[in-house]
């Protein structure tokens, strides 16, 4: 079983100590909803915890492994992408995740994209919800 699939069988149990052995330490999530990415295992670790319970019947579709160019540094890297679908705040999503890994085979940059634009702005209110609780980002209300 490769990495991609250990990913998606972590996603499907949603497993957090599986996920966390996936990921490199100074792996880069980079969001629909944020220019700059979540950096870091300790950062993305969270950020998955919220995602997990934000997302509602979240599933893969379907996948396609290669070799792409990474975000960070514009390196060939072995990556994944996954199609899924899921619903967030009421509404339906379509989207793509894209992983690049390591060679050791962890993943140190995900990507992920997002559709409809309706779909974007409530998964970004629940998660920023979800990442404030958490006490990952500050409230962006209360300065």
């Amino acid at each position: 079983m490769d990495t991609a699939d250990r990913f998606r069988a972590a996603v499907d149990d949603r497993d957090l100590a599986a996920l966390e052995d996936l990921f490199t330490d100074d792996i880069r999530f980079y969001s629909p909803v944020k220019f700059t990415p979540f950096e870091g295992k300790p950062m993305v670790m969270g950020l998955f915890g919220v995602l997990l319970r934000t997302f509602e019947d979240f599933r893969y579709i379907g996948d396609h492994t290669g070799t792409a160019r990474t975000s960070a540094d514009d390196t060939a890297a072995p990556s994944a992408v996954l199609l899924f679908r899921a619903r967030a705040g009421g509404k339906e999503i379509h989207g793509v995740d894209l992983l690049h890994f390591d060679d050791d085979g962890r993943i140190k940059e995900f990507t992920v994209m997002v559709r409809p634009r309706s779909a974007v702005h409530a998964l970004g209110e629940a998660v920023l919800a979800g990442l404030v609780e958490e006490g990952l980002v500050p409230d962006p209300v209360r300065p």
